[in-house]
């Protein structure tokens, strides 16, 4: 039997280790480091840092796995000096960023945080009473930009809404149809300035890559139709941050919710007081705000180790592997 030589650069914790390795094929043949292994004569890494020296050791390397959704700006350069290899990700995050997206879209819609505080701590009725501001959803288009394995989740959930669902995807056809997610019509990016005035919902899914950086600005940001509600769980640097805040400050966008940012903590020190953006949306009702974690959840790590699982074997087997990231492109 060809075994096929596994290097994992960070060792997975024992709840996670006793989920992968049973999942793993016999043919799996899994090193773990921190330690280079000796000989280095692995073919796949999985790593989403790697640094030159572990892409360099083994002659026999073909494959880098980076074990999440994503393709890192200092691995991505990296790569460039490495044109032969062959680079996936894993998607073990989509179903619950999926799910953030649809409850941003839902507490940003129908107002629930400023609605929550007041009737919590106040005690005050007046919102059942006046013309709160709310979205009904039922009818709306949702524009839902980067058609992948989360934007496909939440397409769903739109249209079990009653709401109509177009998406849009770097690869698409013209007149491209998902026949598999109802008929949904998936349009290329060079078509986005056509969709924007559609889009009474906007959910962004997009990865940070040269082409993406700053595609939303103010004047796409003008063509969404008056008190359209935006999601962004992609990456932040999609959207520019001062017209966005501008378009919610000023009322003409109804909300947004937000579970990615212009600004990180640095240190464990800042992960208390460090604000996110440069301006404030933490100031505006209509703007409901996550810490980036979409993915947090108790069976994370375990979804983690079974869509290893599922490459390495593809790998092993000489199958095909759906997740595979064009350097290039940046996803």
């Amino acid at each position: 039997m060809t075994r096929l030589r596994v290097f994992m650069t960070s060792p997975p914790d024992p709840g996670a280790r006793a989920i992968l390795d049973p999942a793993l094929d016999p043919s799996i043949d899994l090193r773990v480091g921190p330690d280079t292994p000796d000989p280095a004569d692995y073919e796949v890494i999985v790593s989403g840092r790697p640094g030159r020296e572990r892409l360099a050791a083994s002659p026999n390397l073909h494959t880098l796995v980076i074990p999440w959704a994503g393709l890192p700006a200092e691995t991505r350069a990296l790569l460039a000096d490495f044109p032969r290899l062959e680079v996936c990700n894993l998607h073990h995050n989509a179903a619950p960023t999926a799910e953030l997206a649809v409850a941003l879209l839902l507490a940003a819609a129908k107002r629930l945080v400023p609605i929550d505080r007041d009737f919590r701590g106040a005690h005050d009725w007046r919102s059942r009473y006046e013309d709160a501001p709310s979205v009904l959803l039922e009818g709306k288009t949702a524009l839902v930009l980067g058609w992948g394995a989360v934007g496909r989740r939440v397409g769903r959930v739109c249209r079990a809404f009653g709401m109509d669902v177009i998406g849009v995807r770097r690869r698409a056809g013209a007149d491209e149809v998902d026949a598999d997610d109802g008929a949904i019509a998936v349009h290329p990016l060079a078509a986005l300035g056509e969709l924007l005035p559609r889009a009474e919902v906007l959910v962004l899914a997009l990865p940070h890559t040269d082409a993406t950086e700053g595609l939303l600005g103010e004047a796409e940001l003008a063509l969404l139709p008056e008190r359209a509600v935006l999601v962004n769980v992609g990456r932040a640097p999609v959207v520019d941050e001062a017209a966005l805040h501008a378009a919610l400050a000023s009322g003409r966008l109804h909300g947004a919710g937000l579970d990615v940012w212009w600004r990180y903590p640095k240190s464990e020190e800042e992960r208390v007081g460090a604000p996110p953006a440069e301006h404030p949306f933490w100031e505006l009702d209509g703007c409901v705000l996550s810490p980036h974690r979409a993915a947090a959840c108790p069976e994370r790590e375990g979804e983690r180790m079974r869509h290893l699982a599922a490459v390495l074997n593809a790998l092993g087997r000489g199958e095909p592997v759906a997740t595979r990231v064009d350097p290039a492109q940046g996803y």
